[in-house]
């Protein structure tokens, strides 16, 4: 579904993402775990096009150059310099890191704005299933996302993704900051997700651990190159991987 060769990203002379060749395939879960700093959120946003926003807006205000090289091919398209818009009707949806919600509308108004690519029938479908994977949102659907908790918040930013019709799903650090238990929660909530609807998922965590039992193959950042790739098994039985990157 998404393959990915010789991508480099640089801000000004600095870089951030360097020679990385990745594959996504479809219907399956796949990782990308890293420290701080190693790349991973300017993979997805090179991955959605935000990264084609963030370019312009940086040149309009004189800011730093953004330079993206390589090749992002996704279903056999090019998309390297396709708008971020396109990218979403092709079925490319960021659930971004910092969850990103909209803390002054309701939770049903956030879900509702997430919808905007959907039909009325697909919209009020989702909306069901988003409700029935997270039964806490049903309760709180008048709620503003602000007065959220941060475990709701996650709950609510994977769902408002789901709204928009994802093919490919990008979940960026979805468990930043939450509890173990609400992070065991979601991790199942993802791999339900990804077996009950079909959809490929692309998941960036720092700490592997959490969401090493559900995803089918991984990637290891560092510095912006991926330094190790292999399925959850082949990761788990490399000593220096489980000491650097899962906790273990």
């Amino acid at each position: 579904m998404l393959e990915i060769k010789n991508l480099m990203v640089f801000y000004e002379n600095a870089i951030a993402i360097n020679n990385v060749n990745m594959r996504c395939k479809e219907g399956v879960i796949t990782g990308v775990f890293g420290a701080n700093s190693a790349g991973k959120s300017t993979l997805m946003y090179t991955i959605s096009g935000i990264i084609l926003d963030m370019k312009k807006k940086e040149k309009m205000r004189g800011g730093e150059r953004i330079t993206v090289l390589g090749s992002i091919t996704y279903d056999g398209s090019d998309i390297l310099n396709m708008k971020p818009s396109e990218r979403a009707k092709k079925g490319i949806i960021l659930c971004p890191e910092r969850r990103r919600i909209f803390p002054e509308s309701t939770t049903l108004e956030n879900l509702k704005i997430g919808g905007y690519l959907a039909t009325r029938a697909q919209a009020k479908k989702t909306m069901e299933y988003v409700f029935a994977i997270f039964p806490a949102l049903r309760e709180l659907k008048g709620r503003e996302g602000g007065f959220l908790s941060g475990g709701e918040q996650q709950m609510l930013a994977i769902g408002r993704a789901l709204m928009a019709q994802p093919k490919l799903l990008l979940l960026d650090e979805p468990l930043l900051g939450l509890s173990p238990k609400i992070e065991a929660i979601l991790a199942r909530t993802v791999k339900d997700i990804n077996r009950e609807t079909g959809i490929t998922i692309l998941i960036t965590e720092q700490y592997a651990r959490p969401i090493l039992p559900i995803i089918d193959y991984a990637y290891v950042l560092e510095n912006g190159g991926a330094v190790l790739e292999g399925t959850s098994q082949e990761l788990m039985e490399n000593p220096d991987v489980k000491s650097a990157y899962f906790g273990l």
